[in-house]
């Protein structure tokens, strides 16, 4: 199966039974090896708004892992200032037996509780454990600053 042929029957079936945690998922124009959502997290200080995000697939999917980037500025540790996610799914643990769906769970999961050990953003990984508190507080005014509006749309 070809890499565009796999990821049109992964977005056929996400779009059909869509997570709570996603909206507006669709690929971008007529190229199903780039699709772009919208992320709703369910955990403070991200839950105040939705991120904007792109699955870009590489031509070798699924024996290599595509790429997740954050379009919506956030404040996370594991999300560098460009949008770059660290996720182990996507690097170390990743088969050709890995579905898209199995990246996102782990994307929202990650995105709701930080993983500590694998820090894009050192000094954010260094608050969220020193100052609890205070990375609270900026990241909610970042996410409330940056953040796109929750509502439905489309």
């Amino acid at each position: 199966m070809t890499a565009s042929k796999r990821a049109a029957k992964e977005l056929e079936a996400m779009q059909e039974n869509l997570p709570s945690y996603l909206r507006d998922l669709c690929s971008e124009n007529s190229n199903v090896l780039i699709w772009n959502a919208m992320l709703l997290p369910d955990q403070e200080p991200y839950n105040l708004r939705a991120f904007k995000f792109r699955i870009t697939f590489p031509r070798n999917y699924p024996f290599s892992p595509p790429q997740l980037t954050f379009i919506t500025k956030i404040y996370h540790p594991n999300v560098s200032e460009n949008g770059e996610v660290c996720l182990p799914i996507l690097n170390k643990n990743w088969t050709a037996c890995t579905k898209i769906y199995q990246v996102l769970e782990a994307l929202i999961l990650q995105l709701n509780i930080p993983n500590q050990e694998l820090p894009l953003r050192a000094e954010l990984a260094d608050m969220f454990v020193q100052n609890p508190a205070q990375f609270m507080k900026n990241a909610k005014e970042f996410t409330l600053q940056f953040g796109e509006d929750r509502s439905t749309s489309q």
